[in-house]
């Protein structure tokens, strides 16, 4: 990711720990936050889809029409 769209690490922490920004406590919803794939709500185990960013709704219906073109043609 480029620095300019990345948040500086104060703001990132902060959106982070926001329970607003966790819907059902593991789906990281933050439009502000222009990241794809900010670290997962447990540090260190990862990272989790932005559904905030509208990217991640065109990648997940990419990633689903593969899966689903595999299943077709296989």
């Amino acid at each position: 990711m480029d620095k300019k769209n990345a948040p500086n690490e104060e703001t990132a922490e902060k959106w982070h720990k926001d329970p607003e920004n966790w819907k059902l406590w593991m789906f990281y919803f933050n439009p502000k936050d222009k990241r794809l794939l900010p670290p997962k709500r447990v540090k260190g185990m990862g990272w989790t889809v932005n559904f905030g960013n509208p990217y991640s709704i065109l990648a997940l219906a990419g990633l689903l029409a593969v899966i689903f073109a595999l299943e077709y043609f296989l």
